[in-house]
This record gives structure tokens, sequence and C-alpha cells, in this order.
């Protein structure tokens, strides 16, 4: 008889465990012993954006593959806590599981909530509670916004959190007008030859404003980006094989005739 799903996943994700304190161990492998917190973070960010990527491709076999591997960095950090005896796998498991009953009250307790809306507004408030409940001081809205995240990410997040509270405009129409203004502002730094300190925080104001109107419009900037991104690839390729198929190069093509490819890429999708 097969096992039930619930028995197959604790035991592969226990499977998952022991290799890697193998990995770790002093018969284990060089590579793995030798890393560490900082050593790993980079594969951390990596692995993550591959797990984005096979979304965006709707690629499920990859995906199924790429989730092991982000699972895997978890794994990884986990098992060097438990060597330097700060945490286990265990405790990170049963910290997540607790956090999700707990700011979860409308499925596991007597709260009820109909909206997604309601549903984050609650956990907001949990979340806050909680913080005080450690001694975390309240008043520091932006303290739980990660400074080491892309930064596109954390200006939505600094947004949001503080739209919250209030502070916002009223609507996307008063965004865009805001915009406009950042524009005029950027416009008038070049003309008056301003540094380029002064420039760049010109052209900050700008993208800080741009996140703010993908919030007002519900649209993740970051995944709007990623889009925009795959988008000029697969346009440029197709320029870089038309010319290719009549024997160009690219540094020797005119800008005008370019600019034309560019137009029927654009029109084939």
């Amino acid at each position: 008889m097969e096992k039930p799903a619930k028995t197959r996943v604790g035991e592969q994700f226990e499977r998952l465990v022991q290799i890697m304190a193998q990995l770790r161990s002093p018969d284990g492998c060089p590579w793995d012993r030798a890393q560490s917190f900082d050593t790993i973070k980079p594969y951390l960010l990596e692995e993550t954006y591959e797990v984005l990527d096979s979304i965006d491709a709707r690629d499920w076999p990859a995906l199924c593959e790429e989730l092991g591997d982000l699972l895997l960095q978890s794994v990884f950090f986990a098992q060097m806590a438990s060597e330097q005896k700060l945490f286990r796998i265990e405790d990170s498991l049963a910290a997540i599981t607790q956090k999700l009953i707990r700011r979860h009250p409308h499925v596991f307790g007597e709260a009820t909530a109909q909206t997604p809306e309601e549903v984050k507004e609650r956990w907001d408030r949990i979340k806050a509670a909680e913080s005080l409940d450690k001694g975390r001081p309240a008043g520091n809205l932006l303290k739980t916004v990660p400074r080491s995240q892309p930064a596109l990410a954390e200006a939505l997040q600094i947004s949001s959190k503080v739209a919250r509270v209030g502070f916002d405009w009223a609507d996307t129409d008063q965004v865009i007008q805001k915009l406009h203004e950042e524009l005029d502002e950027l416009a008038r730094a070049r003309s008056s030859e301003a540094s380029r300190e002064a420039i760049e925080d010109e052209l900050g104001d700008i993208l800080f404003v741009i996140a703010n109107i993908a919030r007002h419009l519900r649209v993740d900037p970051e995944q709007a980006l990623r889009k925009a991104n795959a988008k000029f690839r697969r346009r440029f390729a197709y320029l870089e094989r038309r010319l290719a198929g009549e024997g160009k190069r690219l540094e020797e093509t005119p800008l005008e005739e370019m600019e034309a490819l560019w137009e029927e890429a654009k029109r084939s999708g």
C-alpha cells in the first residue's frame, strides 16, 4: 500500500536535512564545509530569481526543480545555525507554523474576514502587536522593510507601509501628476548642469514615484519590469536574427535599419 502523502513529504524533507548534515560533516564535501552565512547569501538570491524566471516562463518542470533548489538554501542556513547552536531547522518550521496559525484567526480561530484586504489589515495589526510583545518599540514603521532587497521592491514596500497609516496620494491621477513634477525637476537639473549626485537624486525620486504608480494600479513593479526586460530580450533577439540572416553585423548597421527591424519585432509579438 502506498504511504500517505503526508508521510512521504516528511520523509523526503528529513532525508534532505540528513544529506545537508552529511555534506557539512568532517567526512563530507570540502566546498560545503567551507561555506558560511555570508558566502551562501548570493546563492539564495540567485535561486530566488531562478524560481521567478520559471514562473514567468510557465515552465512547471523547471519550477519544480528550482523550488527544490530554493528549499535547499533554507536547509543549508539552518544546518550552519545548528552547528553554532543558534537554532535548528525544526525551530524554523515551528516558528512559521505558529505564525501562520496566529496570523490567520479567521481560519484557525473565531474571527471572520471576507476580503483579502481585511486579511492583510488584520495581519498587520497582529504583526505590530507581536513586535510590542517582543519588546520592539513602536514608532519605527519602516524598520521591518529589508534594505537588502532590490530597490524597486523596497520602494513598493515602503510606500505600502506608509499608505496604510494614511500617508498617501488620494488617487492614481495625483501620483501621475507627481511623476510629471519629478520629470520637470530632472530636466531642470540637466539644463542647469547640476552635479551627478543631484541628477541621481532626481532620478531616484522618479523611480520611487513610478513604484507608487504601480502600487496604486495594483501592479508589482518588479514583475512589470522583469516582463518588460523579457520583452526587450525577445525583440532584440529578433533583430539580431534578421541581421545575421542577411550577413550583417550589429555594430555596422545604421540605427534607422535597426529601428525598422525593431518595429517588425513589435508587430510579430
